[in-house]
């Protein structure tokens, strides 16, 4: 469903976009890579073409074939029109199901995710899919839309699989290439999908019912095409496979590596040694694996085993003040994209009613995507010093934003409705690719899902508040326009966070200059008293 798609993905935000440099310093060697002893050390040796390309290639058509829906951008006249004979009211308590279902599942699938090792929720994602494009297709009534709305829930949850599986099963030199081609792969099927619905749409006259049917035959296609990726042997936390230690120097070599990518900033490894070796490696003179342990203990205690290990690798990721903050408005600015791309439709069929005239919601919906990824692959190459600019660029845009916004809601304009969706979409790649930079730069890949499937935990509760309070019948019950008014508010109030995370910054750096220079003043007085000690002793002699 167009809403809960977009939405799942802005998960990902600078799709299309390579992994910032940096981003998987200190991330462990995959499954798929080996040591070897040669003598003086060890050396990698990676593996066939084949053994990393078949999977990727794979797991590309899986998410090509997912997003290939049609539907998508005509989810809310489909809904409104014949088919379905929902009213506007009624919507209101359709959508927010989604966002419920999917902060209600985020966590145990994540679990589940990394326990099953990745490929069983890549397929139960398609077969979701299945249900949710089949429901839409010949179900009836408010409820039954509802139901439509929980599976999708399951589907943008379980996202985190298609992310996350493919680095467990290509070498670690590969993951910024492969990373690339998965996004772009999902990134593509959506263009090919909302551009052959606008298509068919403006130039065959083709129904709506039979859009979705196309949704559900690629999305099929993509369920049965799951089924033949390789199964991962390894995972973060259930299944963290030790290599075998029969020499001392690969012993020592592989614990090292080991240590290293449990350390989710590159600045604590102390901390992350010691947390390994109490929750995560056994003596170095064993070949059991972790997993052989988590899985034989009883299920209830080697989850709360996980459970620890996983709060203590957040607890020292957030112990970052930048990534707190960074972290903060990433969850803050996603709650209101989501809300944005839940209701957008709405707004648009209050202003040009689809049942009136032709509507051009696919090209719109395309064009967004598209320009909005090459905004955020442009950003990583822009020559600029982030770490400088980055609060006053975000500052500058989200202003933008506020703007933007604020004529969507006064502008009755279908035209410069759209033309202020599509950079609103751009503007949100640029800030949050940027911000997804800043978060990452120090992370480990393998915690890419840990860290942001949080923010988006986050993300979505902050979400269920604004959506009670803003769109539910029970508080304030806002029309559209009053809804997208509140979003402008609510954007106004994130743009104020720059110039507090800017002054922070300025504080912190000056202290930091003025703590330098008194250390450099107090070593020059000691050596100079020092000086004059023995230039006393020399005289006296």
């Amino acid at each position: 469903m167009e809403h809960s798609y977009r939405a799942g993905r802005s998960t990902e935000p600078n799709a299309g976009a390579s992994e910032p440099a940096g981003a998987g310093a200190g991330a462990s060697e995959p499954a798929s890579s080996r040591l070897m002893d040669s003598g003086s050390g060890v050396t990698r040796v990676a593996l066939p073409r084949s053994r990393w390309l078949n999977p990727t290639i794979l797991l590309c058509l899986v998410g090509f074939f997912v997003n290939v829906r049609p539907s998508e951008p005509f989810l809310t006249p489909y809904l409104l029109g014949p088919d379905k004979n929902l009213t506007e009211q009624q919507l209101k308590e359709v959508f927010p199901v989604w966002t419920y279902s999917y902060l209600l599942l985020l966590f145990p699938i994540f679990l589940a995710t990394d326990y099953l090792r990745y490929k069983p929720l890549i397929i139960i994602q398609g077969a979701a899919l299945i249900v949710t494009l089949f429901m839409l297709l010949y179900a009836q009534g408010l409820l039954a839309m509802q139901f439509v709305e929980f599976f999708y829930g399951m589907v943008t949850a379980s996202e985190v699989a298609y992310y996350s599986y493919i680095y467990t099963v290509v070498d670690f030199n590969k993951y910024q290439k492969v990373t690339g081609y998965c996004r772009c792969a999902t990134l593509v099927g959506y263009t090919v999908g909302s551009v052959a619905g606008q298509l068919l749409v403006s130039f065959t006259m083709i129904s709506l019912f039979h859009l979705n049917v196309i949704s559900l035959v690629c999305a099929v296609v993509a369920f049965f095409m799951s089924m033949l990726l390789p199964m991962p042997q390894k995972s973060i936390f259930f299944h963290r496979v030790r290599r075998d230690c029969s020499a001392k120097v690969e012993g020592a070599k592989s614990s090292s590596k080991e240590f290293e990518s449990l350390s989710p900033l590159n600045n604590g490894h102390a901390d992350a040694e010691h947390l390994a070796d109490t929750h995560l490696l056994g003596p170095m003179n064993t070949t059991i694996s972790y997993s052989h342990k988590i899985t034989n203990k009883k299920p209830f205690k080697g989850i709360c085993i996980v459970l620890d290990l996983i709060w203590k690798t957040l607890m020292q990721c957030y112990s970052s003040g930048p990534l707190l903050c960074w972290s903060v408005w990433w969850a803050l600015s996603t709650c209101g994209y989501f809300q944005i791309l839940n209701y957008v439709q709405i707004l648009w069929e209050n202003i040009h009613p689809s049942q009136n005239s032709q509507i051009y919601n696919g090209m719109v919906e395309a064009a967004s995507a598209l320009l909005g990824a090459v905004a955020a692959f442009t950003v990583g190459y822009i020559k600029i010093s982030w770490s400088m600019w980055s609060e006053v660029a975000l500052l500058i845009f989200s202003i933008v934003i506020v703007a933007v916004l604020y004529v969507m809601d006064i502008v009755r304009s279908i035209w410069v409705c759209y033309s202020c969706y599509i950079i609103f979409r751009i503007i949100y790649m640029m800030l949050i690719t940027i911000a997804t930079y800043k978060i990452a730069a120090n992370l480990s890949v393998e915690l890419y899902a840990l860290v942001f499937g949080v923010n988006t935990f986050v993300a979505l509760a902050l979400q269920t508040l604004l959506t009670l309070i803003v769109v539910e019948s029970n508080i304030l019950n806002l029309d559209i326009f009053g809804q997208f008014l509140a979003y402008t508010i609510y954007f106004a109030a994130i743009a104020i966070l720059f110039p507090i995370f800017g002054a922070y910054s300025i504080v912190k750096k000056y202290r930091e200059r003025l703590q330098m220079a008194e250390d450099v003043s107090n070593c020059l007085d000691g050596k100079d008293e020092g000086l004059l000690k023995h230039r006393d002793t020399l005289r006296r002699v």
